[in-house]
């Protein structure tokens, strides 16, 4: 039997589709995330109501300056986070995707814990099975890719043990 997340994650998945989300989204989803994120001190991120959500913290392809970014993740059952560059199906890969090319080595705040990790892409013969696992989570993820026009870009994050973590 479904439970009510399951439910009421396939009657928001498919409106999260349309032309309007995709033109909306972009604009009002990041800034309510902050303001959320600021108000509950990390500890609540919007979309985290409704998918397994996490910061990325990267560093600036080009900058190098510190990014932080709010995506839904996906667990891949062996500890580490699936993360796809969907862009609300837009035709360019998302900068964060640029920055853990450039910069493997980043870290994710979940539920307010901070870890490290290394991101590395899923390769060609992983990308079926991967996105399996996201769409059971998430029905119709897919779709962006197919409407971007793009291979979207996946990675997969390990945790590791990063430079502070001895003394926490």
């Amino acid at each position: 039997m479904p439970t009510v997340l399951q439910v009421v994650r396939s009657v928001i998945a498919p409106i999260t589709r349309t032309r309007l989300f995709r033109a909306i989204g972009p604009l009002l989803l990041p800034p309510a995330e902050r303001l959320v994120s600021a108000l509950t001190g990390g500890r609540v991120q919007l979309s985290g109501l409704l998918v397994p959500s996490l910061v990325l913290h990267t560093t600036g392809a080009k900058s190098g300056e510190p990014r932080d970014t709010h995506l839904m993740y996906t667990p891949d059952g062996r500890g580490r986070a699936i993360v796809a560059g969907t862009t609300f199906a837009q035709e360019r890969h998302p900068g964060w995707t640029y920055n853990l090319i450039a910069h493997p080595d980043a870290s994710i705040t979940v539920r307010g814990r901070r870890m490290h990790v290394r991101a590395t892409r899923i390769p060609d013969d992983e990308r079926d099975a991967a996105w399996a696992r996201i769409e059971a989570q998430w029905p119709g993820y897919r779709g962006y890719e197919r409407d971007s026009g793009r291979v979207v870009r996946l990675f997969r994050l390990q945790p590791v043990a990063g430079p502070h973590d001895a003394s926490m």
